[in-house]
């Protein structure tokens, strides 16, 4: 494996605490990119696996808590999001060839991890579409102490009357050549560039709302709109899969803010339900960025999660 230097913007929002970037490509040529942070942090590395749409950039505030409490980080971001290959011409749409793609993504962030030396043991931090690639790298064998989600999408919150129209949406659009565009009800620009604070379904804390968007107007090629058809059904079906199949065996704490307005919130209580060793934590006012609300909550949910992963190490 080859790693070179990337780009890591410190320009806007939080300087990278210990910061670095490197470029490394999957095994289908793929280029993506890792952030380190804190690479000598003396109880181990955070695989931290963003959701869809976020960048390496936006997870500088994480990456400082869990350096605080003695952890490295690794950020990713994925195929077709962040600096990383785009995978349309339009490279304002999200978009995935086959979810499990994302694996390959991965492999190459743990075995760069592991090329940089950075200190075991491994442990998952998943937000989001991250929550999902991570819960398919637990069942395909990823090599981690503890894992630790943040409004995980092990399904898509879609109105009932409207989730067969997106399941028949997602099989036709592409078979009629037209799998890249984007779904209905979605917009090309991104959420947080385009929606004002108020009633946003991310975060109540105008400060890393604020932030985010200063990111993303500084560093515009960072930005994504809405998914592709084709990213809207492999989505669909990767969250149908893993929703059948029993949960890891890993250590698991699941943290879901009591407004959560994007995700399936059945699927999660579910899949919590199922877990022997993992526990469901409810954030009291949270939307769907429990990471980015205000401190006290964030403080909260660092020392729960590292203190898991202290005891499993």
């Amino acid at each position: 494996m080859t790693l070179q230097a990337a780009p890591l913007f410190s320009d806007a929002g939080p300087a990278p605490l210990g910061g670095a970037a490197y470029w490394t490509t999957a095994k289908d040529g793929v280029r993506i990119r890792i952030g380190v942070f804190a690479p000598d942090a003396p109880k181990g590395t955070v695989l931290l696996f963003p959701g869809r749409t976020e960048y390496v950039e936006k997870y500088s505030p994480a990456a400082a808590d869990l350096a605080a409490r003695g952890f490295a980080t690794v950020a990713v971001d994925w195929r077709g999001q962040g600096i990383a290959d785009r995978l349309l011409d339009d490279g304002r749409i999200g978009h995935v060839e086959i979810f499990t793609d994302y694996q390959y993504d991965v492999v190459a962030a743990v075995e760069a991890a592991r090329k940089l030396n950075l200190p075991e043991p491994f442990f998952l931090l998943g937000h989001s579409m991250g929550g999902c690639i991570g819960l398919r790298a637990l069942h395909e064998g990823l090599d981690v102490a503890a894992a630790a989600f943040t409004g995980p999408m092990w399904g898509i919150r879609i109105s009932p009357h409207l989730r067969p129209v997106a399941w028949a949406l997602g099989r036709v659009m592409p078979v009629l050549g037209q799998g890249h565009r984007l779904p209905p009800g979605t917009i090309i620009d991104s959420y947080v560039l385009t929606a004002p604070f108020d009633d946003n379904m991310l975060t109540t804390d105008v400060e890393m709302y604020d932030m985010m968007r200063t990111q993303l107007q500084a560093h515009p090629e960072m930005a994504l709109g809405g998914p592709s058809f084709v990213w809207l059904r492999e989505a669909l079906d990767e969250t149908l899969a893993l929703a059948q199949m029993p949960a890891p065996s890993v250590q698991c704490d699941t943290f879901l803010g009591s407004n959560e307005r994007i995700v399936h919130i059945g699927r999660i209580e579910a899949r919590m339900d199922s877990w022997s060793n993992g526990v469901l934590h409810m954030i009291d006012g949270g939307e769907h960025e429990v990471l980015m609300e205000d401190p006290e909550t964030r403080t909260h949910i660092f020392d729960t999660l590292c203190a898991r992963f202290e005891t499993a190490a």
